[in-house]
């Protein structure tokens, strides 16, 4: 194989930013530097560098901070051009990658791409794809605006417009132009599940640049099942991830206040989750609310660091994801499969792909916390039943496994690159 030389650029580095993206890309670093690649890590930061520097170290000096920002969300670009065609440019030109792998463009700009293919035009560009930015300008959730944030199946210029009434039909048409002529200078599309996949298919991407390549996850010991108290039941449950309304927080509180009270005897929730904090004050009113009204039953951790993670799933029996939009590949199901937790999820996007209902878990109906009640009565209905969900779980993808899948998308030493995988 040609000697590769690549630099994975994410919008934030997992020391500063615990999304389950960043984590994806900085797992996949790690493991090209144990097989011995030449990798770089850049990650944009919003903190500011000391003495002005658009760039800084942390880790090592192949982990580097890009301190740079986007001025336009709604096309992507950037907020300090000079950061783009100067400083972006002058690492290019320093480390000269064969590979340039994004694992976004948010909050740095797609320009970057466009500087790849004109600073070193035989580079191969990857990007993966993790939510619906593209397709969405609602913050890539393809969720109506408006408090029933309605789920959006399919977008368009007009329909979008019908969503941001302050801009028009022409706007959208443009915003759709200019990404796609960015997004052509791509080599191959990556994406942890298939229905992201289709999704971009029908938005226009070709079939034959995308790959579908699961997360990895580094290899852990599982901790054994939780130790039971006599006549206990598998009822701790464990919501891991960043507390906004579209994560579905109010709809798994609504549904442990549904459950009958023989049954809340039974059941603790976990919730480890942050940014609470920063959500509008409406929405940490009706947290604040739920939480109060449930009392001890529910017990508000705050945010965690990701070596935590085994600790704490080994604390929990069941790990619950109620998110209320369309899910890509949230980096907590490949977590707790791989600590040998079940999970429970809405039937929609990724989620309904990525858990085997009845199997590794149990699907309840999107956003109804009823049904995710009647899910949460079933998962405790026997020790036994959590044991046969238990044994359905399946060996998790690794990051070794991860990163062999990367480089056969990209490196093809008699062809120069394939997009068949």
């Amino acid at each position: 194989m040609t000697e590769q030389r690549i630099l994975i650029v994410s919008h934030g580095h997992p020391d500063h930013s615990k999304g389950g993206a960043e984590v994806a890309a900085y797992n996949l670093f790690k493991e090209y530097q144990r097989q011995g690649l030449d990798t770089v890590f850049l990650a944009r930061t919003d903190q500011p560098s000391h003495g002005g520097s658009a760039f800084s170290t942390i880790n090592s000096d192949r982990e580097i901070l890009f301190h740079t920002h986007m001025s336009d969300f709604f096309l992507f670009q950037s907020g300090y051009k000079r950061h783009v065609w100067q400083d972006f440019h002058g690492l290019l030109q320093r480390y000269r990658p064969t590979v340039v792998h994004f694992h976004h463009y948010i909050h740095m700009g797609l320009e970057l791409i466009r500087e790849v293919k004109n600073t070193l035009p035989n580079a191969r560009i990857v990007l993966t794809l993790h939510e619906y930015l593209a397709i969405c300008a609602n913050n890539g959730q393809m969720v109506k605006p408006g408090k029933q944030m309605k789920l959006c199946y399919k977008s368009s210029p007009s329909d979008c417009a019908r969503c941001f009434p302050d801009r028009s039909t022409a706007d959208f048409f443009l915003r759709e132009k200019y990404i796609k002529s960015i997004f052509k200078l791509v080599d191959v599309f990556v994406s942890p599940s298939h229905f992201l996949i289709e999704r971009y298919k029908v938005w226009g991407i070709p079939k034959e640049k995308m790959v579908m390549i699961e997360n990895g996850q580094p290899e852990v010991e599982a901790p054994p099942p939780r130790p039971l108290a006599e006549g206990e039941a598998r009822g701790r449950f464990a919501f891991f991830g960043q507390i906004n309304p579209y994560k579905g927080v109010d709809v798994l509180l609504e549904a442990f206040k549904l459950l009958p009270e023989d049954v809340q005897e039974q059941v603790h929730l976990d919730i480890h989750g942050a940014n609470l904090d920063i959500q509008t004050k409406e929405f940490q009113e009706k947290i604040h609310g739920l939480l109060e009204d449930l009392g001890d039953l529910v017990t508000l951790h705050g945010s965690y660091e990701s070596h935590e993670i085994g600790r704490l799933m080994e604390q929990a029996d069941w790990v619950i994801i109620p998110s209320v939009w369309w899910e890509n590949s949230p980096m907590v199901i490949q977590e707790a499969f791989n600590h040998r937790r079940p999970l429970i999820g809405p039937d929609i996007g990724g989620m309904n792909e990525k858990i085997n209902d009845g199997v590794d878990g149990l699907l309840f109906r999107s956003r109804s916390s009823m049904s995710l009640s009647c899910k949460i009565a079933e998962a405790i209905s026997s020790r036994d039943y959590w044991s046969k969900i238990i044994s359905g779980i399946n060996k998790v993808v690794t990051s070794q496994e991860c990163a062999s899948s990367h480089l056969d998308c990209v490196v093809d030493d008699s062809k120069g690159f394939s997009s068949e995988k």
